[in-house]
C-alpha cells in the first residue's frame, strides 16, 4: 500500500464520521521523543523518519509540520506521498494549531488519537480551537484500519542496575519522590514518561531503539508503589529485588483501570508534557490533579558522584574507539572505498569492544560535504557518498555503556580546505572553547551559557539554527531535561551536577557543515562577597582536529585551552593504546 493510499484510506474515515482535520504527531503514549516502531505513525502515513514533526490532515491538505534540522530530509522523503513540507518558525512550536484556527469554521471537528498527544498539548488545542466553536474528538485512531503488518509492542528482557553504578538505591529515590509530594500537597503521583520510570526503579531496557528504557507506568501513593510492565521481561531475582523495596508489579496494560478506581480523596501529581491525553481521560472526575514537572526529571537531571565517577570512565573508553576509528579512516582513505554507511559502521565495531557497551545512544550523522550541513543527517542507501581525500567530514555519534552515555561532535579535514572552511571551523570551536570555559553566577540559565556560546560567530554574522546543548542522562536518554541551553527563555537554572552538551555549528547548505560537540559537567568554581560561581567540566575524551584552525582568529587563552584539552586526553587515553596508536594520536595532538 503506497503513502497515497494510506492518506486516502484516512481521508475515508474522516469524511464518514464527519472530521475536517487530523492530527498525528510524533510521539506514543509515554510521549517520548524516539519511539518504538509500533508507534512511527508519522514515517507510516508519509514516508518521513525525522523524530520531530506532526501530520495535519484535512480532506484538501496534507502537511508535515517540522523545523529547520529537517527541511531537506522532509523535502527528499515526502515526494509523492501527498503530504507537503510546511517549514516550522520556530523548533517545536505547535504552529499548525493557528493554522487550523484559520482554516475551520465554527462545528467542525478536529480529532487525533489521544494516545499520542500530550495533556499539555491537548489542553492547547481545546484553549485555542474549542474557543472558536470547533469540536474536538481525541479518541480516533484512523491509522489501525490503514496498516497492515503493523509491529508489535517490544518483548526485549529489562534488568536492573546496581547501586554501585546508580549511586543511589531504589528505596532511596522512591523517598525522595514522596517528599517531593508532600511539598505539592498531593498523595498520588502518575508517571508515564519512560526515562523518569528507568531512573527511578533503576531499570534498564531497549524497548526503544538507542534509549535503554522499557514501556512502562508508575504510579505512587503514600504507602503502595505499582510499576506497570510486563513482568516477563524481568528475572525472578529483579522482581524480588523490586518487590523487597514495595514495589507491586502489574501488567502494563491495567494502568487505566487502576486510575480509575482511585479514591476519591485523591490528589494526583503529574506532568502534562509527558502524559498523554487518554490516560488523563482515565482518572475518575472529581479527584484533585496537580500538573507540574516530574520531580524525578529534575532529581536525574542532577548526577551524583557515583554517576559523574562512572562517566568520567566511560569517555575514556569512548575516547579509545574514537581514536582507533579516527586512525583507521586516515590511513585507509584513498586505499579502499569508505563511504559514510560505512564508516558509521566501522566506528560502531570499536565501541562495540569497549567493556560494558550496549549500544548506540542515537543514529550516527556521518556527514560528508554537504551532507554535514544537514544537522539531523542520517545517511541512506540512496544518499549514501564515497569519502574522498578532500574537504570536511562531520561525525555525530554516541554510545550507551552501563556506566554512562555519551555525544560527540568531531569535524575533520579530508584536505585541500578552503580559506572559508577554516575562517568557519575556528569560528565554531572559538565559541565552543566560550561556552565550555564559562564561569557563571549561580542561577545562570542555558539561554545565557547560548548566547556566550554563539559570540564569537555572531561577531562575524554567523550563526546557527540549532540549540547549543540538551542534558544528557546517565545511561539514559542522549537528550534528557528539564534544562536545555538555547535562545528559549527556560526557567531552569544551571545546576551543580548537571551533564550537558555544548555544540555550537555553522551550516552552508550544498557546500559543508562544521559542528564541534562536548559533554561537560557544571562544578563548583569560586565563593566570594559576589556570590556562588559555577563552571564546567569538560567530560569528553577525544582531540579535536587542528589542521583547519586559523590561529590568527583565536585569543591566547583559546589557543592554551586547545593544546592544555588535546595533550589531557592524550594522558587519559593512554594506558589503553598500544605503542603504535599512541604515536598517532600523540601526533594529531601536537600543540598549535
Amino acid at each position: 500500500m503506497s503513502h497515497l493510499d494510506r492518506l486516502a484510506g484516512i481521508r475515508q474515515q474522516m469524511k464518514e464520521q464527519g472530521v475536517s482535520a487530523y492530527i498525528i504527531p510524533s510521539a506514543d503514549p509515554h510521549i517520548s521523543e524516539y519511539v518504538p516502531d509500533h508507534y512511527k505513525c508519522i514515517a507510516f502515513a508519509s514516508g518521513f523518519t525525522g523524530s520531530a514533526g506532526t501530520l495535519v490532515i484535512t480532506l484538501d491538505f496534507a502537511g508535515l509540520w517540522t523545523d529547520a534540522r529537517y527541511f531537506e530530509q522532509a523535502q527528499e522523503q515526502l515526494a509523492g506521498s501527498g503530504f507537503e513540507l510546511v517549514k516550522l518558525n520556530v523548533q517545536h512550536a505547535p504552529e499548525y494549531i493557528q493554522w487550523l484556527a484559520s482554516r475551520l469554521k465554527n462545528g467542525e471537528t478536529v480529532a487525533f488519537d489521544g494516545r499520542l498527544m500530550s495533556l499539555q498539548l491537548a489542553q492547547l488545542l481545546q484553549q485555542q480551537l474549542g474557543g472558536r466553536g470547533i469540536q474536538l474528538a481525541s479518541d480516533r485512531d484512523y491509522l489501525n484500519a490503514v496498516w497492515q503488518d503493523k509491529p508489535a509492542l517490544p518483548t526485549a528482557p529489562a534488568f536492573l542496575l546496581d547501586e554501585s553504578i546508580t549511586g543511589k538505591s531504589l528505596e532511596e529515590k522512591l523517598s525522595a519522590v514522596r517528599a517531593a509530594l508532600l511539598e505539592t500537597h498531593t498523595n498520588a503521583h502518575l508517571i508515564s514518561s519512560l526515562d523518569d520510570i528507568a531512573w527511578l526503579f533503576n531499570l534498564r531496557g531497549s524497548d526503544v531503539k538507542a534509549n535503554p528504557v522499557v514501556l512502562s507506568f508508575a504510579l505512587l501513593q503514600e504507602a503502595k508503589t505499582v510499576l506497570f510492565i510486563d513482568s516477563d521481561k524481568l528475572s525472578a531475582q529483579d522482581q524480588n529485588r523490586l518487590e523487597k523495596a514495595g514495589v507491586t508489579l502489574a501488567p502494563y496494560e491495567a494502568v487505566s483501570q487502576a486510575l480509575a478506581e482511585l479514591p476519591a480523596s485523591t490528589t494526583v501529581l503529574l506532568d502534562p508534557k509527558r502524559t498523554c491525553q487518554t490516560i488523563f481521560e482515565q482518572l475518575p472526575a472529581g479527584i484533585g490533579v496537580v500538573q507540574e514537572t516530574n520531580p524525578t526529571t529534575h532529581f536525574k537531571a542532577v548526577k551524583n558522584e557515583v554517576e559523574a565517577a562512572h562517566t568520567r570512565t566511560t569517555m575514556v573508553k569512548d575516547g579509545v574507539a574514537l581514536t582507533r576509528f579516527f586512525k583507521w579512516l586516515e590511513e585507509n582513505l584513498g586505499q579502499t572505498e569508505i563511504t559514510e554507511i560505512s564508516a558509521a559502521e566501522k566506528l560502531y565495531s570499536f565501541r562495540a569492544e569497549q567493556e560494558g557497551f550496549v549500544g548506540e545512544s542515537f543514529d550516527t550523522i556521518a556527514g560528508y560535504r554537504a551532507h554535514g550541513a544537514l544537522p539531523h543527517y542520517k545517511a541512506t542507501p540512496e544518499s549514501n557518498v564515497a569519502l574522498q581525500p578532500e574537504g570536511l567530514f562531520l561525525l555525530d555519534s554516541g554510545g550507551q555503556y552501563q556506566t554512562g552515555t555519551t555525544d560527540i561532535t568531531r569535524v575533520i579535514s579530508l584536505g585541500n580546505l578552503t580559506e572559508e572552511e577554516k575562517i568557519d571551523y575556528t569560528l565554531v570551536l572559538k565559541g565552543m572553547i566560550d561556552g565550555s570555559t564559562a564561569r557563571f553566577p549561580k542561577g545562570t540559565r542555558g539561554y545565557q551559557i547560548d548566547a556566550i556560546t554563539r559570540k564569537p560567530l555572531w561577531d562575524h554574522a554567523r550563526n546557527y539554527g540549532h540549540g547549543t546543548g540538551h542534558g544528557v542522562g546517565f545511561f539514559l536518554n542522549v537528550h534528557e531535561g528539564p534544562h536545555v541551553f538555547n535562545p528559549t527563555p527556560t526557567p531552569i537554572d544551571i545546576e551543580l551536577g548537571m551533564i550537558t552538551s555544548v555544540e555550537p555549528g555553522l551550516y552552508r547548505p550544498g557546500r559543508y557543515g562544521i559542528r564541534i560537540e562536548n559533554l561537560v559537567l557544571t562544578v563548583p568554581d569560586e565563593k566570594n562577597e559576589f556570590g556562588e560561581f559555577y563552571t564546567f567540566e569538560t567530560l569528553t575524551q577525544f582531540l579535536i582536529d587542528t589542521d583547519p584552525v586559523q590561529k590568527d582568529l583565536l585569543e591566547p587563552h583559546h589557543v592554551q585551552w586547545l593544546n592544555d584539552y588535546n595533550q589531557q586526553v592524550v594522558a587519559k587515553l593512554e594506558p589503553h593504546l598500544t605503542e603504535e596508536e599512541l604515536v598517532w594520536l600523540k601526533g594529531k595532538a601536537k600543540a598549535i
